[in-house]
């Protein structure tokens, strides 16, 4: 690692405005010593005294060498604007980050992706069509990219990694603060298997306003946005706008004019904002992609069969199906919960169940 390279990561992790940090790395001269950062001249014009004073602490050769210690702890590459490894997908945007912190398969960055994005509490129908659409997506190959939010969001990221794709979470927050809480265990998995990416240090704790910001990335990132469900008042609205402004291709998938949850994607069509998609394939199809599925044989039982057979034409409730079955309840729990188990059904709230 060279001085200015060492310098650079360093000065990411004060999640400076890309105005400043670009100003204090012209101040530096070509000289980019970390210990001497306290005396290069013209830093009071560009931060408060308060703001030199504790990054000069923090140019001690004792924090220097904790704050790469931490980072090479929690297995994280930081890729500086400017430097080599830097996404070019992100570097030619006006509003591109200083830094990104990544855990995980950095050449994912470079590749081909579609970014899944939509409503932090999709209807029955949000799910199914979330669920179907990654997975063709993430079979063909390219890299689904999300945002680690509820619903949607994380619908995309479970089904890539579930059929074996690879999918980039993009953060609105450091990786020691990873928000919901409840998906940190996702965001471990996506580390392992695919890459979780955020502009903000570790020790970054999320705003209100990081979650706009984390949205840019998402939308500079892909080659292609996804909508597959939200409200007009939904925060999918400004990802489809930076998507836009970027000139990036923007999908909708079309739902009910009597939902309010397909406000956004129906909306958008009728304004010819987005492509309207009524299969994964009119996606893929644009990009000469083919989603190719492994072929598998299911060995099901008689009585599988009838449950199967009920479920042929959309989702139903255990209702339905012990009334339709002939099965009593706990024979029917039985027989839903091995299918479940086997990757034939899935479970959808309100105590439904659907063909996968």
């Amino acid at each position: 690692m060279t001085d200015k390279e060492k310098f650079m990561i360093w000065l990411a992790g004060f999640n400076l405005t890309e105005k400043k940090f670009n100003e204090i790395v012209k101040l530096c001269n070509g000289v980019y010593d970390i210990f001497a950062f306290g005396s290069i001249r013209g830093l009071d014009r560009v931060l408060k005294y308060e703001e030199v004073d504790a990054m000069r602490q923090m140019a001690s050769p004792m924090a220097v060498q904790t704050y790469f210690d931490t980072l090479e702890k929690l297995n994280v590459k930081v890729l500086v604007k400017g430097l080599a490894g830097y996404p070019e997908k992100l570097a030619v945007l006006p509003d591109a980050p200083v830094a990104l912190f990544c855990k995980g398969d950095v050449s994912l960055l470079q590749k081909f992706s579609i970014a899944i994005v939509g409503s932090r509490s999709p209807s029955n129908y949000g799910r199914i069509v979330t669920d179907e659409f990654a997975s063709e997506i993430a079979r063909s190959g390219a890299i689904v990219v999300s945002g680690l939010a509820y619903g949607v969001d994380s619908i995309a990221h479970e089904k890539t990694l579930e059929i074996g794709g690879k999918t980039i979470a993009v953060l609105g927050s450091g990786f020691n603060y990873i928000y919901p809480a409840e998906h940190t265990q996702l965001a471990n998995e996506i580390a392992q298997k695919g890459l979780l990416i955020s502009e903000y240090s570790p020790s970054f704790k999320a705003t209100k306003y990081t979650f706009v910001a984390r949205n840019r990335i998402i939308a500079g990132l892909c080659d292609g946005l996804l909508i597959t469900e939200g409200s007009l008042s939904s925060g999918t609205r400004s990802t489809k706008d930076f998507a836009l402004n970027y000139g990036k291709d923007v999908y909708a998938i079309p739902g009910s004019i009597k939902s309010l949850a397909s406000d956004l994607p129906n909306k958008l069509i009728a304004c010819g904002h987005a492509k309207c998609v009524l299969s994964a394939k009119d996606i893929l199809e644009e990009y000469n992609l083919k989603s190719v599925k492994k072929v598998e044989v299911r060995q099901t039982s008689a009585q599988e069969d009838i449950i199967l057979n009920l479920l042929a034409d959309g989702e139903k409730d255990v209702a339905y199906l012990q009334e339709n079955s002939g099965f009593d309840i706990k024979n029917l729990n039985s027989y839903l919960t091995l299918l479940e188990i086997r990757g034939i059904i899935r479970k959808l709230p309100g105590n439904f169940y659907a063909v996968v």
